[in-house]
């Protein structure tokens, strides 16, 4: 005999798993990054390493991509407020600032090429190349993250969260402060480990 699950329990069943699989998420990132980091300390050690500059531009996304956690925040503080305009306010505000991160990403991305600095090619260099896949895979997990925003975003203007059941928010708010953590550690990491 076939038992079904009613949708209140599909939905408690989704609640109660969505915050575990995102920390099994993280640890998997936090594994990857560590690899790189330390393939990057392997490499640099081998010599014929080239010493540059990091962009003025990345400290500038850097201080857009912390507003942008201090705005998840505020939306997490709101929802919990019940207060859902300002919570679908700080959401896209979050959203936004995330876009606006991206750019910047970019546009320091053509300040490294302006100044010699290439991913790959004849005039490269593995210090180079490291930068680029850094900030590069960086940049694809923060592509989850504005997926996560505008869903949670849609579903915030749509009035699908309350004080009560806000989870999606939080699972991505946990996302969303872990991008922020991870681009501080690998910015510092490469202004010191040079």
């Amino acid at each position: 005999m076939a038992t079904y699950i009613s949708q209140e329990e599909l939905k408690d069943i989704r609640n109660r798993t969505a915050k575990p699989l995102m920390w099994v998420g993280i640890v998997g990132m936090v594994m990857l990054f560590a690899g790189m980091t330390s393939a990057y300390i392997v490499r640099q050690a081998e010599g014929n390493w080239l010493y540059f500059d990091l962009p003025d531009t990345f400290y500038v996304s850097t201080a857009v991509i912390m507003i942008s956690s201090m705005t998840m925040l505020l939306a997490q503080y709101a929802i919990k407020k019940d207060n859902t305009t300002l919570t679908t306010v700080m959401l896209l505000a979050t959203l936004v600032l995330g876009f606006v991160f991206a750019m910047l990403q970019f546009q320091a991305w053509g300040e490294l090429v302006d100044t010699g600095v290439f991913f790959a090619g004849r005039e490269s260099n593995a210090s180079g190349s490291f930068l680029y896949v850094l900030t590069g895979l960086h940049l694809a997990h923060l592509a989850g993250g504005l997926f996560a925003l505008i869903f949670t975003s849609v579903k915030s203007i749509l009035k699908k969260y309350s004080a009560e059941d806000h989870v999606g928010i939080g699972v991505a708010a946990t996302y969303w402060h872990f991008l922020d953590i991870l681009w501080v550690y690998l910015l510092l990491f490469l202004v010191f480990i040079r």
